[in-house]
């Protein structure tokens, strides 16, 4: 499905490759995307759970044999500077995950922004704008005000932006997807919007292949308007 997307790039979770798998397994598990003409260029979500060394570093060696330049994480504020430690020693960028009204520590992006704007660079933000939204916060706002923290994005689309289960295929919703796009210009994203698309699970690809089409489309208007 990824190839039919037309995309190479993928982000993977543990139910793809467990982290407990060794590594071995991982990499073979990694030649096998090379080989399908696949490029992992994150991971995650991965939750750090344990406030010691061998537990952060045991995701960072995780995410080094499976070839990941980015975790996109989740933790208490409390591990952030144990993780920016092995994020500088692995040269593995960390993005840390908002997970909306529901997530009592980092609901909305600018919640970890707080934690990071003072850390390494590689310690940033993977902005999810159904779950920013969803609290209320301007998603192309909070893009601006966090800048070159902005590490990652999980992109979906939802007819009722305060409702987890109104999400649809990207274009159909009320997401300010080209206002989305024009901001991350105009911070100079360097990094990859990945499609999250969470419905439709025994036929995803019609849908997945219209929020493509319908993200490139504003990619490729954009950039006529520019000239």
């Amino acid at each position: 499905m990824i190839t039919a997307l037309k995309t190479p790039f993928v982000n993977i979770k543990s139910v793809h490759l467990a982290y407990d798998a060794g590594t071995d397994a991982i990499t073979a598990a990694r030649a096998e995307f090379t080989a399908a003409g696949l490029q992992i260029v994150g991971g995650g979500t991965i939750t750090f759970d344990k406030d010691t060394d061998d537990g952060v570093e045991a995701y960072f060696r995780y995410a080094k044999a499976a070839g990941m330049p980015l975790i996109v994480a989740a933790c208490e504020p409390t591990l952030l500077p144990r993780i920016e430690r092995f994020a500088i020693r692995y040269d593995i960028k960390v993005a840390l995950h908002n997970h909306g009204p529901e997530d009592k520590v980092f609901p909305s992006p600018l919640d970890p922004l707080r934690h990071v704007k003072g850390m390494d660079p590689r310690m940033g933000l993977c902005v999810d704008v159904g779950h920013t939204v969803r609290t209320g916060t301007d998603v192309v706002s909070a893009l601006a005000t966090a800048g070159p923290r902005v590490l990652d994005m999980h992109m979906k689309d939802l007819r009722d932006l305060r409702d987890i289960n109104s999400q649809c295929v990207v274009g159909e919703g009320a997401m300010p997807i080209p206002a989305i796009f024009a901001q991350l210009r105009a911070i100079g994203y360097g990094g990859y919007v990945n499609l999250e698309y969470e419905i439709e699970a025994d036929n995803p690809l019609p849908g997945m292949r219209q929020s493509f089409a319908y993200m490139r489309g504003v990619l490729a208007e954009s950039a006529r308007r520019r000239g």
